[in-house]
């Protein structure tokens, strides 16, 4: 298995299984743990590319991404966060007719919501506009602020890596450097290494 970026991250999902090795988490090995067994534990993940859901309105994704039955004003307190109108998305079909940079947004409201541990962006700003590039900066700074978890965030965006506190480089499936912002940004620029942005608060 060729190990980039977003197949480590998957493994850590339970997503992809690793040919070798383990998986810790907290200080358990959850390599042989399921997808829904690992959310339990605390891991969160948001895909590149958001999953539409045909006949399930906003409303009840996040209510199921939450499991427990929380009120509407609480999602509409979500999706504000996020940047999106309650009013004008909190009925609305999880569907095509929304815009990548929609779908995106919904997606963080359904991860944040559950509060996690670890919480796994790949490529967040993969598929959307510039606008909504700008806006997710603004939300993940939010997110930064207010988790109590850490967020992994994989991106190949200098501005999205400018927000993080730690970032680990990968090169041939293999931690090349870890570090913080300013210790390693020059390396980024100069290798072009696959790159791990990560803020945590935990």
């Amino acid at each position: 298995m060729a190990l980039g970026k977003s197949t480590l991250a998957k493994i850590i999902m339970g997503i992809e299984k690793q040919d070798s090795g383990q998986v810790i988490f907290n200080k358990q090995d959850i390599s042989k743990k399921k997808i829904n067994e690992r959310a339990k534990l605390g891991i969160g993940f948001a895909f590149q590319q958001p999953v539409k859901f045909k006949g399930i309105t906003v409303y009840d994704l996040i209510k199921l991404s939450a499991e427990r039955d929380i009120t509407r004003k609480e999602a509409c307190e979500i999706l504000s966060k996020v940047g999106l109108c309650a009013k004008e998305y909190v009925d609305r079909e999880v569907n095509s007719s929304l815009s990548g940079g929609e779908l995106k947004r919904i997606e963080i409201a359904t991860v944040a919501v559950k509060n996690s541990k670890l919480t796994i962006f790949d490529e967040p700003e993969a598929g959307i506009d510039l606008w909504s590039f700008n806006n997710l900066i603004k939300v993940f700074e939010e997110i930064r602020k207010e988790t109590k978890g850490t967020t992994l965030i994989i991106s190949h965006q200098e501005r999205i890596l400018n927000i993080a506190d730690e970032i680990i480089l990968l090169n041939n499936g293999q931690v090349e450097k870890t570090g913080e912002k300013k210790e390693i940004m020059e390396t980024i620029l100069t290798t072009g290494c696959c790159k791990l942005g990560g803020n945590n608060n935990g």
